[in-house]
Formats: structure tokens, sequence, C-alpha cells
């Protein structure tokens, strides 16, 4: 839907399985065998390099389907490789994830892709490249607290759920009635947390235009 014709993606390679031998209802490792099954994928995030608008870059894109797009070795392991491809390509990096936060059959280890996740997101900005970020619905936990709020340009699509825990844990916290819409990409934009709400079907469009006017010599540097 987002590259141009001829893009091609990239195989994460190996992570450890099940380090903590963890098992709830089911093994660990039943469950991941399940929905590869069910979904095709390997894990919870594709990466792909190509053209949008012939415009050069890379994409992290997530998959909610896979285990509720929870980030573990291997989520964390294919955004590393996302910026290490855009590094070496010189091109943008584009993450567009959809998350319900770390993955907690792999405890310790899951959260310990946040600021892997970071540093791979600062690398590709510290090298004078774009770094974008798109929230869809939703992006929360783990994942929000880490690469994806620190775009040069962080957009999201309409009445995406963004946050880090959710609202009645806030309000029981806090003992306050949280605002109407709160933790939505309408309710971001107005308090300045996100740059733009755009609809799917404009995302193609509105990526084209951004890496055209980031790209451009000497439009873009590092910060």
């Amino acid at each position: 839907m987002l590259l141009d014709e001829g893009y091609e993606t990239h195989e994460i390679g190996r992570v450890l399985v099940d380090p903590l031998k963890f098992r709830d209802t089911k093994r660990y490792t039943d469950r991941l065998k399940d929905y590869r099954h069910r979904t095709g994928h390997d894990d919870a995030i594709i990466v792909a390099s190509g053209h949008i608008m012939g415009q050069p870059v890379v994409l992290a894109v997530f998959s909610f389907d896979f285990m509720g797009g929870s980030m573990g070795l291997a989520v964390g392991q294919g955004l590393v490789l996302a910026g290490e491809q855009a590094l070496q390509k010189r091109a943008a990096f584009i993450a567009i994830p959809s998350s319900g936060g770390a993955r907690m059959q792999e405890g310790i280890l899951s959260l310990m892709q946040m600021p892997r996740s970071i540093i791979a997101a600062e690398r590709v900005k510290e090298a004078g490249l774009p770094y974008i970020t798109c929230l869809t619905d939703p992006t929360t936990g783990g994942v929000s607290a880490s690469f994806a709020m620190l775009g040069d340009i962080t957009l999201a699509e309409p009445g995406a759920t963004i946050g880090f825990t959710g609202a009645r844990v806030i309000e029981e916290t806090i003992r306050q009635k949280l605002p109407e819409g709160f933790q939505t990409s309408e309710y971001l934009l107005e308090h300045g947390m996100i740059d733009a709400i755009v609809p799917r079907h404009k995302s193609r469009e509105t990526f084209g235009a951004l890496l055209k006017l980031l790209q451009q010599k000497g439009s873009y540097v590092a910060r």
C-alpha cells in the first residue's frame, strides 16, 4: 500500500526463542507457532525497504494480529535492523507501530527492547536521515514509551488510542476523572504531542510529500 513497486522485505534473523521457558494457559513456544500459522508472519513486525513516490525509505510495520503487536526480542531486533538498513541505504526510517506494549512472556528481556529501539532511531537521526513515526490504533505501553514518540515528525491515524497505560489505571492512581477523549490522537494533537492526523488512505501521499521535503539537499540536518 505504501511502497513503490520493486521493494524488498528483510529477514529479521534468529533471536532467542522462549528464553524464560514461559507458560500460562499454554507454552509460549506453542503460542508462537499458533500465531505464525494464523498470520503467516514470523513475529509482530515486518521490515521492508524501497521507495515512496521515488524517495528512499525503510519501513518497520507492526502487525497487531500477532500477539497484539507486542514487543519482544524479535520486534526489537526488527527495529534495529530497520535502523541499520536506513543507515546503509541513506534512506529515511518510518516506523508504524500498532501494539499493546512489551511482551510479558519474555519478561525483562522485552523491556530491554525499549532502549534498543531508541538507539536505533537516534542513530538514524544522528546520521542526518529523517525518522518519522505514524501511530496506529493502539500504540501503548513500552512502545509508546520508547521509539514511537521520538519521530522528527510524529503522525497518527484518526481515533487511535495512544498512551502508556490504560485510562482506568490512571484514574485509580491519581483519583481524578480524565478529560473526554483522553489518549486519542485528536486529544494528543490538540495538546501538541503529535504533528498531524492522517487517514490511512492518505498515508502514501503524506509520506511522499514529507520525504521529498526532508530529503532535499541541505534541507535536513541531524539534531
